[in-house]
């Protein structure tokens, strides 16, 4: 070992020695045996060992430990809270007590952080990745999508927050005089700013990670996926299971206090419609609801119905806040949104980081209202970040973040702003009785005001049902997500078990009437700022891992040589053709068979003599042909591996079927409107152009300036300080050495294949 004074002579003699491996390809570099469990350090491993390092099993099934912990939790809460309501409600009172006085200031800076990483991802160059690879394009159109996104975030609570939050701000506010100019300017304003952007930027976080892991490089869509180049094959283990339990955890608590406000505003509304006596019988009646019909989708096979019970709830939603906008005080609503957004804007820095320090009583206005809101948020990101990743495939970094801290903020504001300020107009006119309503019984003030309206019996049935349609899809919603969290599944198109999701939805129901016991919204409120505190160490870990990640691919990108002035999708350079060949491209779309004929006679012997040369010269360089059903036409790989401890280069050529363009093309003989592009895959995708037309010559030059590109992109990581980021190992050696490895990792070859995501044929 070097003496301390040589310590640096050694560590530079060290880099240079690896750049110069990634450069000549030398030889292989020893593994420690405790790297099978190391975290990935490059995207290479992350394609190779991602899939296998994440999922205990190739198929969907029940991860018990996690099962069984999260369940125990919840019952015994829950059998607590039945039996002792009292000392329920009084510990978890001074539970939170001492939260808000010690760490609220934690939970504050945690939002605040949130905030400004996901802004940074969404600005940054790295903005542009795709949660999918390099080619893949969204699913849904932007309208669609966005109102998805809208339908996913938002839960009855905003209803009932919508009226109480503004008038208890205006009455009780938390540092400025009582029914002053100022605590009217404000008093909606805070309630735009506990469901604005704080919310939605948890959700991104959480919602970016989980799909970049999943469609990106083949891992499961789920919280331990997106920490595995953290903490590597440990997040299969006991931490792994840890950080789901408390993700579960935190889940049903979330849930379980929407569905308890849920069915507390409802219980008035259908005391008001059917003449039912209100109490905590027809509130269990409202959860048994849920459960139902929970089951019936479970059972019937109806999530289809699911989906249009969502897209309805955005309609009547919207026709109730449109009725109360044209029938009420339009010209003041209108005047005092405008005002309410633009203060929303301008002091949401100041809000962010305020926690009330030289406020007396600042930590107690913290722990009922932004600190409660806070954990509500942690308490529901895993629950709404995974369903964004669902719907969001395809999507760059940068569409994902802007449009969930815009487009859903916006709809949420306007409710809000509308139902906000309609209940503070009664109110400054001098409706004391309403006030004291709203602030004391929430549920009766929101109903109190949609019946001050005229046609109130039409605008009181209009609101129950969205009510009720708001409620139904987050407990069905709720115990999917839940049932995926209790599961190991390793296809992020997949859900868990359908006797899963009936659990849970029963056992989330039992924690419901738990906490109505107990104490209603308050103990809900107090439950889940506690069993949130855990998510906010999670928001932590996603951003240190997501971290790490986009430094890879800042790596990658970097590290490019643009020799041309032409550049592909991913960023790379595409073959410069003559000016002969890019006309007769342009008008040519080639059959299936001259394809082929192409791949047979100009790909393949290019290949086979660049392949032939590299061993030449002593690289361990290899050629894999791999039938490909769907086109018809073989893809051939061609991998030349650096070193044990550095990236493989890949160059993958592989058929794509294309629609041929609506202008400018020459058609086809056999009237077909598709056409097989051959096209270059890298590790992350498709680079997006294609080589038919090419020569034998300039398809080996493509080879070799991709080859220098990727050469150039390890010796631009080792001078950068990346070298922890290029020590993968091989899968074989990952496998091996974990005992309870499910099947091996693929080699580099079908690794390569599943990560180009190639388009099916159509049907």
């Amino acid at each position: 070992m070097p003496d301390s004074e040589d310590a640096p002579e050694a560590t530079d003699a060290a880099r240079r020695g690896m750049v110069e491996r990634a450069r000549f390809g030398a030889g292989p570099r020893k593994s420690s045996p405790d790297d099978a469990d190391r975290a990935p350090v490059s995207s290479t491993e992350l394609r190779d060992r991602g899939p296998s390092g994440v999922a205990r099993s190739l198929k969907p099934r029940v991860n018990w430990r996690v099962f069984i912990t999260a369940s125990v939790v919840v019952i015994a809460f829950s059998v607590w809270a039945m039996i002792m309501p009292d000392s329920a409600a009084a510990t978890m009172q001074d539970v939170v007590g001492w939260i808000a006085t010690n760490l609220g200031w934690f939970y504050v800076l945690t939002v605040t952080l949130v905030i400004l990483f996901v802004l940074w991802v969404a600005f940054s160059r790295e903005g542009s990745v795709r949660l999918g690879p390099d080619h893949s394009r969204p699913q849904y159109g932007l309208f669609t999508w966005v109102a998805m996104l809208f339908a996913a975030g938002v839960g009855i609570d905003m209803l009932f927050f919508s009226v109480t939050g503004p008038v208890s701000q205006y009455i009780a506010p938390p540092s400025v005089a009582p029914e002053s100019r100022e605590a009217t300017q404000d008093a909606v304003v805070w309630t735009m700013f506990h469901y604005g952007v704080a919310g939605w930027a948890m959700y991104a976080l959480l919602g970016m990670a989980m799909g970049y892991f999943a469609y990106r490089w083949n891992m499961p869509l789920s919280i331990r996926a997106a920490l595995y180049p953290l903490l590597g094959r440990r997040v299969r283990g006991v931490l792994g299971d840890t950080i789901d339990v408390f993700t579960l955890v935190g889940t049903v608590f979330g849930v379980a206090t929407s569905m308890g406000i849920g069915v507390v505003l409802l219980n008035v509304g259908f005391s008001w419609i059917f003449g039912l006596p209100e109490g905590l019988a027809l509130q269990i009646a409202l959860v048994a609801v849920s459960v139902v019909m929970t089951v019936a989708a479970c059972v019937s096979g109806v999530d289809k119905g699911i989906r249009v019970i969502s897209e309805l709830n955005l309609w009547a939603a919207g026709a109730m806040i449109l009725y109360i906008l044209v029938s009420g005080q339009t010209a003041f609503l209108l005047n005092a949104m405008v005002e309410n957004i633009g203060r929303f804007i301008f002091t949401l820095p100041e809000r962010t980081l305020q926690t009330f320090g030289y406020v007396e009583g600042g930590s107690e206005w913290m722990a009922g209202w932004t600190l409660f809101f806070w954990a509500f948020w942690l308490a529901w990101g895993p629950f709404v970040g995974l369903f964004l990743a669902r719907i969001s495939r395809g999507r760059t970094l940068r569409e994902f973040v802007i449009a969930a801290v815009t487009a859903p903020v916006l709809c949420d504001f306007f409710i809000v702003s509308i139902f906000g300020n309609s209940a503070l107009h009664r109110v400054l006119n001098g409706d004391e009785e309403f006030a004291a309503l709203a602030i004391a019984q929430p549920e009766h003030g929101w109903y109190e005001l949609l019946a001050s309206f005229p046609g109130a019996a039409f605008l009181i049935g209009l609101a129950t049902l969205s009510a009720l349609l708001f409620y139904l899809t987050s407990a069905n919603s709720g115990a999917m997500v839940m049932s995926n969290f209790s599961s190991s599944i390793p296809d992020p198109a997949q859900d868990g078990s359908r006797w899963l999701r009936i659990y849970w939805a029963l056992l989330t129901a039992v924690l419901t009437i738990a906490m109505l016991i107990a104490g209603g919204v308050t103990t809900m409120e107090y439950a889940t700022l506690i069993f949130a505190l855990p998510v906010t160490i999670i928001a932590y870990l996603v951003m240190a891992s997501f971290s790490k990640v986009l430094r890879m691919e800042r790596a990658d990108r970097e590290g490019r040589v643009l020799r041309h002035r032409r550049v592909a999708v991913d960023g790379g350079q595409t073959p410069e053709k003559n000016w002969r060949q890019r006309l007769a491209r342009l008008r040519s779309y080639p059959s299936k068979d001259a394809v082929r004929r192409f791949a047979d006679d100009v790909v393949r012997p290019a290949l086979n003599d660049v392949t032939a040369e590299f061993t030449e010269l002593g690289y361990d360089a290899s050629l894999v042909t791999e039938p490909d059903l769907d086109t018809g036409v073989a893809a051939h790989l061609l991998t030349v591996k650096i070193d044990e401890g550095e990236r493989d280069f890949v160059y993958r050529v592989a058929g794509v079927i294309t629609p041929v363009p609506l202008f400018g093309s020459r058609g086809m003989t056999q009237g077909s409107d598709v056409y097989l592009r051959l096209e270059v895959f890298t590790q992350t995708g498709s680079a997006g152009y294609d080589v038919v037309g090419l020569t034998r010559t300039q398809l080996i030059e493509d080879v070799l300036d991709r080859y220098e590109a990727h050469i150039a992109f390890l010796n631009y990581s080792a001078e950068h300080d990346y070298d922890s980021l290029l020590t993968p190992i091989r899968p074989q050696q990952a496998t091996d050495a974990t005992p309870d490895a499910v099947d091996p990792a693929p080699s580099d070859a079908e690794g390569d294949a599943q990560s180009t995501d190639r388009p099916k044929q159509p049907e």
